[in-house]
């Protein structure tokens, strides 16, 4: 069963959805969208695995963010969702009474606002995606890691060889590239912020990376290595797309919400 409905947000209206079977278990997951993203998600990826994890008796709610899809007001980035987050919360909770427990999921920016909010709003549990790590909106360069992943792959090819042995490389090119490539990464403040705010959280935290992912791979390159909190997938797909990848990604969701 799929309803629809408002809820507040301080002077706005929100707009969500609630999938739900009449058989369900205490615990549900909130799925937190990236970017400007309406609550169906990319091709409709978000609706599928809240039908999916629905049906195995997991409700699910997710929700567009202020100024965001139908929902009213003003977007106020994802630095700044704490007042989103907290009241599809409320609306969740309102709409099941039954819950005990709320898992929340988010890709990208949202991993990044979940682990910055999560610990003031009463969360029970993360599932966080390939977390966004700068402070703007979009990268402008590759992250070491994934250039060095690059050169070694162009290394490991004949033809690429040969455009370099037979002139078919701009030089001056290659070398900014590799000079990048061999730079340390650098952590920004809001990564700082966003792991001092994940250690005040109480709950279970899951880490999810596709590592063909760029995203991912800047993450991965600023995160303390060894993190026991972190999965991997070999997805390229920011969003784990595909078959394979996106029965993975169920998993561990369900994994989370047992």
């Amino acid at each position: 069963m799929r309803r629809h409905f408002t809820f507040p947000c301080g002077p706005d209206t929100l707009v969500g959805t609630l999938d739900i079977e009449a058989a369900t278990g205490t615990t549900g997951v909130l799925l937190v969208t990236g970017g400007r993203e309406i609550r169906s998600g990319s091709w409709g990826g978000q609706a599928r695995i809240a039908a999916r994890l629905a049906a195995a008796g997991v409700p699910v709610f997710r929700y567009d963010r202020r100024g965001v899809g139908e929902s009213e007001g003003t977007d106020p980035g994802f630095q700044h969702t704490r007042e989103d987050i907290a009241a599809a919360l409320a609306a969740f909770r309102a709409a099941v009474p039954t819950l005990r427990r709320v898992i929340a999921f988010g890709n990208c920016d949202a991993a990044a606002a979940l682990m910055l909010h999560a610990a003031d709003i009463g969360l029970d549990g993360l599932v966080l995606a390939n977390p966004w790590t700068l402070e703007t909106d979009e990268a402008d360069t590759a992250p070491p890691a994934a250039l060095r992943q690059r050169y070694l792959a162009k290394l490991s090819n004949p033809r690429e060889v040969l455009r370099l042995l037979t002139g078919g490389v701009n030089l001056a090119k290659l070398a900014r590239g590799l000079r990048q490539a061999a730079s340390a990464p650098v952590k920004s403040s809001l990564v700082e912020t966003m792991a001092g705010s994940l250690a005040r959280f109480g709950g279970p935290v899951t880490i999810l990376l596709a590592t063909g992912d760029r995203t991912a791979q800047m993450f991965e390159a600023v995160w303390p290595a060894g993190d026991p909190r972190i999965q991997r997938h070999s997805s390229s797909g920011h969003s784990f797309a595909g078959d394979e990848a996106q029965d993975w990604l169920l998993e561990r969701l369900a994994e989370a919400a047992r």
